[in-house]
């Protein structure tokens, strides 16, 4: 089966989902610790090792309008980054309202203890994983 990997870009944390294309659904991983935007790559590398995508997509945080914001530039970067690291092509997908969502989803089933950042940031990536998958 062909896994996609999906991230959802922080500066301090990046959530991270895996999904296949046969299903189109995804599942939340563990969020990666980030530094100014910068993961361990070796975690990264290994998430690779561990589930070989064919495909990375990374959201794309834009404006309500449509419109680039400081983030936009630094996930775009983020997304070359993995490309250039990995080889592996990398889709950029909009993630508009992606957190808010996963937000919602996670009170419904859990209430605020099921409000944890790494989780939100996961979950958010799944969202962003499932409406790429949605949309081919």
């Amino acid at each position: 089966m062909s896994q996609i990997l999906g991230f959802d870009f922080g500066t301090f944390s990046i959530g991270v989902a895996v999904g296949q294309r046969v299903t189109g659904t995804a599942s939340p991983l563990a969020a990666l610790r980030a530094k100014d935007g910068q993961p361990n790559w070796d975690e990264v590398a290994k998430l690779i090792a561990t589930w070989q995508p064919k495909l990375l997509v990374v959201g794309l945080p834009l404006n309500m309008d449509g419109s680039e914001q400081p983030l936009t530039e630094m996930a775009r970067k983020f997304a070359n980054r993995l490309h250039g690291r990995f080889g592996i092509a990398v889709h950029l997908q909009d993630e508009r309202l992606t957190t808010v969502a996963a937000k919602e989803s996670l009170f419904a089933h859990g209430g605020y203890k099921s409000l944890q950042k790494d989780k939100v940031d996961s979950a958010a990536a799944q969202l962003i994983l499932e409406d790429y998958l949605s949309s081919q």
